[in-house]
């Protein structure tokens, strides 16, 4: 960065920059992090961009740290009339077999999850293991956010389901909520010919039931379901290099991936296009009157 000294008093002082601690301007800022949230790993955008490794690292948390404050101001009064959550897995360093126990730092993190139904947009989201407390947590965020009764969707998982569930425990019964669980399978007819067997084993998985259940308030039951959110986690899988199965690309540390989970909720609420409404989340969910770019996203107040 550009250096200059006052002719006045002999005060050096740089060039502002888009993010704190990062000497680069935010035109490259902007275009390491379009390029993270297009799935592209450090190493690649630090071949693209002609910038080291640290440095994008750098860019990437600091750029998180910053969107996950932006998100927990501008993600609030909302609302909603259709809530879906989910938890998406994923790891930090290493695998949860190799994870010695009670390391709460790596090993299996999950990426718990909330989108509206109608807009698409991300509520809230959380990395953290999977167990009671944590969705407490979760949901009592997500409570905050939203300022009007609203019917929530979750599968069958007992951290949530019942009377003794995190929901229960954190909305009482000011909420409508019900519980859709799925089971997967092959299909039991027998394949016709010899290269169907053979390829059986790479042939997806077929829904053979579904099951809904109402747990607390009137839920609609036409509405219980969460395929939409379980479509979000194929696009954080899809455009979230650390949540790709079965590459490099994992994360090492839990400070990164935190930060890549930030700034890719705050993309696809603020940046991101959605197919089926044709404008971006935040837009819909009347938190922005226009798409933003991605150098709006990273100078943006708070």
């Amino acid at each position: 960065m550009q250096r200059f000294r006052c002719l006045k008093c002999g005060t050096t002082f740089r060039e502002e920059q888009p993010l704190d601690g990062v000497r680069i301007d935010a035109k490259q800022a902007a275009q390491i992090v379009s390029l993270i949230c297009e799935s592209v790993g450090i190493r690649a955008v630090s071949r693209l961009t002609g910038v080291c490794q640290e440095t994008v690292l750098r860019v990437l948390t600091t750029a998180g740290e910053h969107c996950a404050r932006l998100l927990d101001a501008k993600v609030r009064n909302l609302e909603v009339e259709q809530c879906e959550i989910d938890e998406l897995y994923s790891f930090v360093r290493t695998r949860p077999d190799n994870t010695p126990h009670g390391d709460t730092e790596h090993g299996e993190q999950y990426c718990y999850l909330s989108v509206d139904r109608d807009s698409k947009l991300i509520i809230n989201h959380l990395i953290a293991k999977r167990h009671g407390d944590n969705a407490r947590a979760f949901l009592t965020d997500l409570k905050g956010r939203i300022a009007s009764r609203f019917q929530l969707s979750s599968d069958g998982w007992p951290a949530y389901t019942g009377w003794d569930g995190g929901v229960a425990k954190v909305f009482g019964s000011a909420i409508d909520y019900g519980s859709e669980i799925k089971a997967f399978g092959k299909k039991d007819s027998i394949l016709a010919n010899s290269r169907e067997r053979s390829n059986r084993k790479f042939n997806p998985d077929v829904c053979l039931w579904v099951k809904r259940k109402a747990h607390i308030g009137n839920p609609d039951f036409a509405k219980i379901n969460t395929s939409r959110v379980e479509r979000l986690n194929l696009s954080v899988r899809t455009f979230n290099r650390r949540f790709t199965r079965l590459t490099l690309g994992y994360s090492k540390t839990l400070e990164n991936h935190k930060a890549a989970a930030a700034l890719f909720v705050a993309h696809y609420n603020f940046c991101r296009v959605h197919s089926a409404t044709e404008q971006t989340p935040a837009v819909s969910a009347g938190l922005t009157d226009h798409t933003w770019t991605v150098a709006e996203l990273v100078l943006a107040t708070i």
